[in-house]
């Protein structure tokens, strides 16, 4: 399996990114190091986490038990929203790079906006000077609207490289995803199959495509974020369904295939409210 090429995309900083990685949210920080273990050994190369799972030490501990060159990985962590402002965002990246044993990150994220906070503008222009101090190599948000971009935009001199949003059939997120391809900004999914909180898996759309292809339907809701271009990280704790999350690029899935499952888009979210996470 893990001879398998997972594609890159090229951010809008010329960095570039593995379009599959592993996730650990909700991983427990016990088994951590083992479970990403398994990951890196099936073939995956890129990590997210965030200083709120609280299992950065056993990403950590994986990683350097692996003897993986650091330049053939891509580790993602995030900025904790009560955790924002200035200083605390410095201190922040400083005390996740030391839970995960490195010098620096490939993508740094402000985790949500925490809008009546208001105080995303005044982190992401820290994330700019933390790029620039060499702490990580680029720079992104996660869980912003459009009008949370824009002010970016209008207030600061860079563009996030990403914008890791929950993206699902039922929830797709066009206002978001049409705003990053206008501006070079790439999506990441999370909670890709709907963190299981509706039938995704068993709607005849999604299991008739998985049937011509010979593939789960877990395996095929992936595939439709790849071919759209999003980053994805699917999370499990189970090794053979990490070994069968990271097969999906050996087969693709047809342009009405696609479509069908597109319309099955009804505004049905199952995170956080973006506005109203604080």
């Amino acid at each position: 399996m893990g001879s398998m090429t997972v594609p890159t995309l090229t951010l809008n900083d010329g960095n570039e990114i593995p379009q599959l990685g592993f996730g650990v949210f909700l991983v427990d920080p016990a088994d951590t190091e083992r479970i990403v273990a398994d990951a890196l050994e099936i073939g995956y190369r890129h990590i997210d986490t965030a200083a709120i799972y609280g299992n950065e030490e056993g990403v950590g501990r994986a990683i350097a038990a692996s003897g993986i060159p650091r330049d053939e990985l891509f580790i993602t962590t995030k900025l904790w929203n009560a955790a924002q402002g200035t200083q605390s965002a410095y201190d922040a990246i400083d005390i996740s790079l030391e839970k995960l044993g490195l010098d620096q990150v490939d993508l740094y994220l402000i985790h949500w906006p925490t809008p009546k906070r208001d105080l995303y503008v005044e982190s992401w222009k820290a994330l700019e000077q933390i790029k620039a101090d060499g702490k990580t190599t680029s720079i992104g948000v996660s869980n912003f609207l459009v009008e949370y971009l824009e002010r970016l935009a209008t207030e600061t001199d860079t563009i996030p490289a990403v914008n890791q949003i929950e993206l699902h059939p039922y929830h797709q997120r066009p206002a978001e995803t049409a705003y990053g391809h206008d501006h070079g900004i790439v999506t990441e999914s999370w909670g890709p199959l709907g963190q299981g909180k509706y039938p995704l898996l068993e709607l005849p759309e999604v299991t008739s495509a998985a049937a011509a292809h010979e593939r789960t339907p877990a395996q095929v809701v992936l595939r439709w974020h790849i071919q759209q271009g999003h980053v994805i990280f699917p999370k499990s704790n189970n090794r053979a369904r990490i070994a069968e999350n990271f097969a999906l690029f050996d087969f693709e899935l047809t342009p009405d295939e696609q479509a069908a499952i597109g319309a099955l888009e009804r505004a049905g979210r199952v995170g956080g409210d973006p506005q109203e996470v604080n």
